[in-house]
């Protein structure tokens, strides 16, 4: 590939909220939470600064050291659980990000709480939260290299990984690196379809 990768720090966030904002600006599911282009160019910019201060904060990001390309990574530990959706104390994340963003957008809680609903529980794995490349970047193998990175990390360590993946190009991507469908796709209400996608740590070959 010939880019160095490194771990994004505070300095590197407006990068990161810039790379996401211009990566899903056309994307599906931005389309579905922010239905009207001009809202979408004002309001979209926030949704991905707080994606990007939760990951900064509670997992890892990885940049292209170009800055053409980045991938949002949390590591959930086996006893990750949603048994007490009924309670909302345990998961108050969707309606902080909403009130922080556009407190009259429910679908920026709905997203939230739907993928949160379907995501895997009771073993320990990467979750590929985004992944964004610079459009005119894209199909250059950026995000291979960025996933591959850490699937060869997790195929070390036995670490399975999962993802939703929000339209059918990137889900033919993830199928190629190894991922399966993590049961059936998710379909927004009124919206676009996203696929739970899971991968099982593949065995190292001897040397």
């Amino acid at each position: 590939m010939g880019v160095a990768i490194r771990t994004a720090g505070e300095g590197d966030r407006e990068l990161i909220v810039r790379l996401l904002d211009e990566a899903f600006q056309d994307d599906p599911v931005s389309g579905w939470v922010f239905p009207g282009a001009e809202d979408r160019r004002a309001k979209h910019p926030g949704l991905m600064a707080a994606f990007t201060d939760i990951v900064l904060a509670a997992g890892r990001i990885d940049v292209m050291e170009d800055g053409s390309a980045c991938a949002l990574w949390l590591s959930m530990p086996a006893d990750e659980g949603h048994d007490d959706l009924d309670g909302d104390a345990e998961d108050e994340g969707p309606a902080q990000v909403r009130e922080a963003v556009d407190p009259d957008n429910e679908r920026i809680e709905a997203i939230g709480r739907l993928t949160a609903a379907v995501h895997p529980t009771g073993r320990a794995h990467e979750y590929l939260w985004m992944i964004g490349v610079a459009p005119g970047r894209q199909g250059e193998g950026l995000g291979t290299a960025l996933i591959e990175a850490v699937l060869d990390r997790c195929d070390r360590e036995g670490l399975p990984a999962y993802l939703e993946a929000s339209n059918a190009r990137s889900r033919k991507l993830y199928e190629r690196l190894g991922f399966e469908p993590a049961g059936p796709a998710l379909d927004l209400p009124d919206g676009p379809a996203m696929w739970p996608m899971w991968r099982e740590p593949r065995p190292r070959r001897p040397a």
